[in-house]
């Protein structure tokens, strides 16, 4: 016999989505057209020995959609992902692709260069390297013998 954990709500999130579904269906939001919503894209942070490094899946996005900057020591990234607009002819039957803006930010540590920081975007990627400054790299300290 297995025990499994008895969890009181873990239903709630599905009833949700229902009622979400049932108001947009029927109250304006048709699912046959694009909507307008916010969008989270999913972004990994690692640390390398020289660098931070900040990867944000931005899948179909153009180049000069997005933004990325820095201020008051901290990382944003920003954009929009536009729909498009079906052929001549062709409709929309059922859309789970959103037109959305997104804004994504990271708190800096001190310890890093600002002024060296660049971005790449490949095959729906975007990743910003963040190097370290001199001061916060590991570094290895010879032991003398005396």
């Amino acid at each position: 016999m297995e025990l499994v954990r008895w969890e009181p709500f873990a239903g709630f999130g599905n009833i949700r989505s229902v009622f979400n579904d049932l108001f947009d269906e029927n109250f304006g939001r048709s699912r046959e057209q694009p909507s307008t919503s916010k969008w989270y894209p999913a972004v990994d942070v690692l640390e390398g020995k020289d660098s931070y490094i900040i990867r944000a899946e931005l899948p179909g996005m153009k180049r000069e959609d997005i933004k990325v900057e820095v201020k008051d020591g901290t990382l944003i990234l920003s954009g929009e992902r536009k729909s498009e607009q079906p052929a001549e002819g062709v409709k929309y039957r059922h859309v789970e692709r959103v037109e959305a803006k997104f804004w994504r930010s990271f708190s800096l540590p001190e310890t890093v260069k600002h002024d060296g920081i660049e971005a790449t975007y490949k095959d729906g990627v975007l990743e910003v390297r963040v190097p370290k400054a001199e001061e916060a790299k590991p570094r290895q300290i010879e032991i003398s013998v005396h």
